[in-house]
């Protein structure tokens, strides 16, 4: 133990840091901090020790004793921040091992936040490589918790810098060892770890370990996956030195140059996705393809074909190819195309799609050779080599640009095969889509021709596509740049090229060109001068007024401007140390008169001297001279400075009045710029009243055919009222018919109850009265009233056919009386007892009477609708019902007198 009372802080800071005791190590960290934190930059001599000798830093931070250990950590932070790139460099391969196995798992949340914070010093400060090369061998470490900790530091680094700044690969390689450590956290770490990689890589991170996991595992990431796919794309949160310093570039450029070139504007754009071929090795496949692929391929059956491009596939199906010369092979591949097998050319486009993706930029030499006999087979219906051949031919394309496919595009689209043109126009909105470069001119000006022409076709399809071009380039250019090929389009089409334009989504903008900066205005100080003064500002054409002052200005004899180097005139012979002519008597009347130094003319005849310098050049693309000619921004400054003339000779304009022109360039500038706004907002107006027209015409379209729809209701509802009335007459007509027919069986029921039924003398009930017994009428007809026979007739129509007719017999019997079997059927009848009302026997009730009546009304119920109208005939019902009456007693006599019971009649007894 060191002595309480002795004062160890005039020790050195090297002595300190390698004290035994640590009590002095631990104020020789803290002291070594705020040393640090103090200096002014990273050569302050504080530093030295530590950067001559990283032994002195490693025992910091791997210090015995955790609460100088804690203390240790922090200074190397403030060592690493303060010191700069020379402090990492020096330091890193001493410091790194020993933070990740003594610092990450330390028990104190300070001590491991310093450790953690040195590791990401380390990365910001330089590269990140050595960093992780350094830490990885602490994944074989034998203690579970130092594992645990390392894992938990290279999650803090990916997540603070992403997959970009840190490579993963070497990480990725040695995922599946920390999965199938035995202890749960270490296995809990490596999920955590593998997650954070997955917000960066997404699915491209399966490629390189996910073979090598269990079943179990696979599922339980893939469960946490799905939680990640929700969330948006990771940022980078913390900047590298590099990023910074470029940052602070840009930030401190004039006038926001690097914002304006576009350097800060387009951060995301600029970067690259990261994909399994970014991250894989390039694997050599001519060692897998099997040496008689030729043969086989050539082969007259198509089965050898297909098996032989099933053995390609498994050979291509890996990440990234190495480049190698695939001539023999992609040749084969596009002959594939015309195969008359499907399985064939789906296998081949399917080939075609992995060797691309494969080799990315080294595809580009084989695409002339392919992608001709894809687009040709395009001609295919099925929908499953139609989408084979369409993700072969987006491979193609990724691999190359739409400058390279843009020829063949437009060929295609004017193919005679409407399939082939369809698939072409979908190709084409898919290129336009992905492609990350912005179109030149001439090839914007095809594609928009291209379309322009479909918009016409007889496909609807086509007609669509042709508006998704055009409203997918107006995405990327912007609306302003395809006005010119809108112009002569109807308000429909534009229309549909503005709901295009409205839901597209390209990767491809065009940016918006720098604005150049106002011009300063000159200053008013007589020291400087503008680059370019000797220019006469009028040229040779401009007058005296515009380009100098009045003759009589006394500012132009007195400009303040000094001349520092003689200049020869021709007014006062040689030349003056002051660079002014010598007064002379007519030196007011030569300035300002005809022919003097001030008048236009007497500039352009005056030629220069040898100390002048010659007048610049004109100005480019013809423009002329004087305001309009001369450049909106302020010239450049030159490196040498030419010599200064006298201000009355050259421009005859003074301080203030090169500065009042300035003001008013400026002015003229924001005129300018007004004027383009004003436009802008105009055609911006002119647009939106367009699409105003536009719609107020679809409401007029849909007002109209509203009215035509409620038009044809109500006359469809008139329509129906009318059938409806019609129907309710019919219906009261059957109504009131109802209601006379019943009036009429009630009158024919009270009738037929007036007259009682017969019973025969041997004691059987028979219901059939006696006709011998009953009076006849003058033409020997039974005794049935004119209201019987009408009853009988209406009771049998109306009665249901259950009661017409017991059984199928009897229908016979009632339908034709001349049926044989009458007799029987009248022996049975007569054992049932005669009832004249309405349901008043039993059994099968008033249907199985014999009575003469009843069968002759009841043979004309049977007959149908056609006999019903004969029987309401008063004397035609009178007729036969005498003609059945009679028959029906000759029959019972008959029967009677075949069986022995003939009697005499009742009157004769």
């Amino acid at each position: 133990m060191a002595d309480p009372g002795e004062d160890f802080s005039s020790l050195p800071l090297p002595d300190r840091f390698s004290h035994k005791n640590w009590k002095v190590r631990k104020e020789g960290y803290e002291d070594a901090k705020q040393q640090f934190e103090k200096s002014p930059d990273e050569s302050d001599p504080v530093f030295a020790p530590f950067i001559q000798d990283p032994g002195l830093m490693k025992g910091a931070v791997a210090d015995s004793n955790v609460a100088a250990q804690q203390e240790g950590l922090g200074a190397y932070c403030s060592f690493l921040k303060f010191a700069g790139v020379q402090a990492c460099t020096r330091t890193r391969q001493y410091t790194v091992p020993v933070i990740v196995e003594k610092g990450l798992p330390q028990t104190r949340p300070a001590a491991k936040a310093s450790a953690t914070e040195a590791l990401l010093l380390l990365v910001e400060l330089e590269k990140s490589d050595p960093v992780i090369e350094e830490i990885l061998p602490a994944l074989s470490h034998k203690v579970p918790k130092v594992i645990a900790a390392t894992l938990a530091g290279l999650r803090a680094i990916y997540h603070n810098f992403g997959c970009k700044i840190v490579d993963p690969k070497p990480v990725l390689k040695a995922l599946p060892k920390v999965f199938g450590h035995a202890d749960k956290n270490v296995r809990a770490e490596a999920q955590g770890l593998t997650v954070e990689l997955y917000r960066w890589l997404r699915e491209a991170i399966k490629p390189l370990f996910w073979g090598d996991l269990k079943p179990v595992q696979q599922a339980d990431l893939e469960k946490l996956f799905e939680n990640v796919k929700q969330e948006p794309s990771p940022k980078q949160e913390r900047l590298t030195k590099a990023q910074q310093d470029a940052m602070a570039t840009a930030s401190a450029a004039p006038d926001g140059g690097e914002a304006e070139d576009g350097g800060e504007e387009y951060p995301e754009e600029e970067e690259g996705e990261i994909d399994a071929y970014d991250l894989a090795e390039p694997v050599d496949v001519f060692s897998k393809i099997p040496n008689d692929f030729q043969e086989r391929l050539a082969s007259s059956k198509w089965k050898d074909r297909k098996e032989a491009l099933e053995a390609l596939y498994a050979a291509l199906n890996v990440p990234r190819i190495k480049d190698g010369p695939f001539d023999d092979l992609v040749r084969p591949l596009a002959k594939c195309m015309k195969d008359a097998n499907i399985a064939v050319v789906t296998l081949a486009a399917n080939c075609v799609d992995l060797l691309a993706k494969g080799l990315k930029n080294g595809f580009i030499k084989y695409r002339s050779t392919i992608m001709s006999p894809i687009m040709e087979r395009l001609k295919e219906k099925k929908q499953s080599v139609a989408d084979a051949l369409g993700q072969a031919l987006d491979a193609v394309f990724i691999s190359t640009s739409l400058t390279d496919c843009l020829e063949e595009i437009l060929e295609f689209l004017k193919h005679k095969n409407p399939q082939v043109k369809q698939e072409t126009l979908k190709f084409l909105i898919r290129c336009l889509r992905t492609t990350r470069d912005v179109p030149a001119k001439a090839e914007v000006k095809s594609i928009a021709d291209a379309a322009t022409k479909l918009l016409t076709d007889s496909n609807e399809v086509n007609r669509a596509g042709g508006a998704e071009v055009l409203g997918t380039l107006m995405k990327i250019l912007g609306e302003r740049a395809m006005n010119p090929y809108l112009d002569g389009l109807d308000e429909i089409r534009k229309t549909k090229i503005k709901e295009f334009f409205e839901t597209a989504q390209v990767k491809a903008k065009e940016r918006p060109k720098p604005i150049a900066p106002p011009p300063k205005a000159a200053p008013s100080a007589a020291g400087k001068r503008v680059v370019g003064g000797k220019k006469p500002l009028g040229g040779t054409k401009k007058p005296a007024a515009a380009s100098a002052p009045p003759p009589e200005d006394p500012p132009v004899l007195s400009s303040p401007k000094p001349a520092t180097r003689s200049i020869p005139s021709k007014l006062a012979g040689p030349p003056k140390a002051g660079g002014l002519p010598t007064p002379g008597s007519n030196l007011k009347k030569k300035l300002g008169g005809p022919g003097g130094i001030a008048s236009p003319q007497r500039r352009v005849a005056s030629p220069p001297t040898e100390d002048q310098p010659p007048a610049p050049a004109g100005p480019k693309f013809g423009l002329g001279r004087g305001l309009a000619g001369r450049p909106i921004t302020k010239p450049a400054a030159a490196s040498e400075p030419a010599p200064a003339p006298a201000a009355p000779q050259v421009s005859g304009m003074t301080a203030a009045e090169r500065a009042e022109l300035e003001e008013l360039r400026e002015e003229k500038e924001r005129f300018t710029r007004t004027v383009e706004d004003l436009k802008y907002e105009r055609t911006k107006l002119n647009s939106q009243v367009t699409e105003l027209q536009n719609q107020n015409a679809q409401l007029i379209e849909d007002h109209t055919r509203d009215v035509l729809g409620i038009k044809a209701k109500e006359t469809q509802l008139v329509r129906a009222r009318s059938d409806a009335e019609t129907a309710e007459q019919s219906v009261q007509k059957q109504q009131r018919e109802i209601e006379r027919l019943k009036r009429e069986l009630a009158r024919a029921l009270r009738a037929s109850a007036m007259s009682p039924p017969t019973v025969l003398s041997d004691g059987t009930n028979m219901s059939t009265p006696d006709m011998g017994a009953m009076p006849q009428d003058n033409n020997g007809h039974g005794p049935m009233s004119r209201t019987s026979a009408h009853m009988g007739s209406r009771f049998d129509s109306t009665r249901p056919r259950s009661f017409a007719s017991a059984s199928p017999s009897e229908e016979k019997e009632n339908t034709g009386l001349e049926s044989p079997g009458l007799g029987s059927r009248d022996s049975g009848i007569g054992r049932r007892k005669f009832s004249p009302s309405y349901g008043a026997g039993t059994g099968a009730g008033y249907s199985g009477l014999g009575s003469p009546t009843r069968s002759a009304f009841g043979s004309g119920s049977a007959s149908g609708e056609e006999q019903q109208p004969r029987s309401g005939e008063p004397a035609e019902n009178w007729k036969r019902a005498a003609e059945v009456t009679s028959q029906l007693k000759a029959r019972i006599e008959q029967m009677k007198a075949r069986q022995g019971l003939s009697r005499p009649p009742p009157s004769q007894r």
